[in-house]
């Protein structure tokens, strides 16, 4: 089979290596790529917004499936355009993207459904929004409804913080994402993530994680698209999955279908763990970043087989077995993110991080001559697994130590909570 894989991301690194490793695979495409993901697959040079475009070089190559890794292109229908061609494709409909592409949605969804989830309002103007948050106080959790790249949320520990990131939004902080706002009640536990394969009907378990999406050590400074994260998550026991399952994807699942917009894809449930129970912070429909890369380091079963049965409706005939070992990844940033990056700078050692046992998944790289240099904000993705998270921690930063790189930096304390837990602190 002939796969094409839409993203350029760390993300799409993570998931073109496990690709790449199927039996059933006989050649694998990108578009656009990365100098990671062209050790795996062709490169193709192609406008993945253009999904006339995108359908005709699927004809020309005989993709028999095609895999997207973004958000962006979801929220934008390649999936509906691809399937009206007679493409095959893994991932969710324009309709039922929505539960990432509007937070909004989303949260009319938990509340028509009795899924548990975040007090909230919705506004399309500030007045409204800075008159709910002044009578609601702080702390409380700002949200752009749209797609921001992961930067749209503030939680606000001040008044004067939250009505500031209100007006942030509505003054085109986050462009059209901001035209919208959502207003939620601050809760108070631990964030977990939590995945499930679907193909419409059946919603298969598909892993655990724990990401850091603050840029500084100890969880300090602006929101990140994720700095580190390990899985599984230890404090997702099994009585917690079934209950995430009972309560709030499978109330989705049904929900989604009656509203006719079943649901296909990765259902990626970002959860807050409070004193009464799971409840849904967000949902993202696609594979997390970098959440993806440590799954895939942990993932026994052939993730084309998995992909083909959901894009088939057959997940219900699947599973999904795990290594026993934990996986931990560490974001390498260039100077100024979450801001605006330095690029350019020449990044060296990767082989030798590999050669020491990690896997260093291209997140923001280009090829520039010989060398490999930055291209964005995050830009690598160091990798390793252990028998426990602290072993993982050990090896990554070991690898992380042997990249030649003065102009990137990292966090120091990825896996610092399940650490803590191992050490009994």
């Amino acid at each position: 089979m002939n796969v094409l894989l839409i993203g350029s991301g760390g993300r799409e690194h993570a998931l073109a290596w496990k690709i790449a490793a199927s039996p059933m695979l006989t050649k694998l495409y990108a578009a656009p790529g990365n100098p990671g993901i062209a050790q795996e697959a062709e490169l193709v040079a192609l406008d993945i917004a253009d999904h006339a475009a995108v359908a005709a070089l699927c004809k020309d190559k005989a993709i028999g499936l095609v895999v997207v890794g973004p958000e962006g292109p979801l929220v934008a229908g390649i999936g509906d355009d691809l399937r009206a061609a007679g493409i095959r494709v893994f991932g969710p409909s324009r309709a039922a993207a929505q539960l990432e592409g509007s937070k909004g949605f989303t949260k009319d969804l938990c509340a028509r459904y009795g899924i548990p989830t975040a007090a909230y309002g919705r506004f399309d103007n500030a007045a409204d929004a800075r008159a709910y948050v002044e009578k609601m106080g702080a702390p409380i959790v700002i949200k752009a409804d749209g797609l921001a790249a992961g930067k749209g949320v503030t939680v606000a520990m001040t008044l004067d913080e939250a009505l500031a990131a209100v007006d942030g939004c509505f003054d085109g902080a986050f462009g059209g994402a901001g035209a919208s706002v959502v207003v939620e009640e601050f809760m108070t536990g631990e964030e977990a993530s939590f995945f499930c394969l679907c193909d419409g009907k059946t919603a298969l378990p598909f892993g655990t994680a724990q990401d850091h999406k603050r840029v500084g050590d100890g969880d300090v400074g602006p929101n990140t698209g994720g700095m580190g994260a390990y899985s599984p998550a230890p404090v997702m026991t099994p009585e917690l999955i079934d209950q995430t399952m009972r309560e709030i994807v499978e109330p989705t699942m049904r929900g989604m279908a009656e509203m006719g917009a079943p649901f296909a894809g990765v259902l990626f449930a970002g959860l807050m763990l409070t004193d009464k129970g799971p409840r849904l912070i967000e949902y993202n429909t696609r594979f997390g970043d970098p959440e993806c890369q440590v799954l895939m380091l942990r993932l026994k079963e052939d993730l084309l087989v998995l992909l083909n049965a959901a894009a088939d409706g057959q997940l219900a005939h699947v599973s999904a077995r795990w290594r026993d070992e934990a996986a931990l990844t560490v974001v390498m940033a260039a100077k100024g993110y979450p801001g605006t990056p330095e690029k350019g700078s020449v990044i060296a050692g990767i082989d030798k991080a590999e050669a020491s046992g990690a896997r260093v998944f291209h997140a923001g790289t280009a090829v520039q001559g010989a060398d490999i240099v930055a291209n964005g904000g995050r830009v690598l993705n160091v990798t390793a697994t252990g028998r426990t998270v602290s072993e993982a921690q050990a090896k990554a930063y070991a690898a992380v130590d042997l990249v030649d790189w003065p102009d990137g930096f990292c966090r120091r304390d990825i896996g610092w909570l399940a650490v803590a837990r191992e050490q009994g602190n």
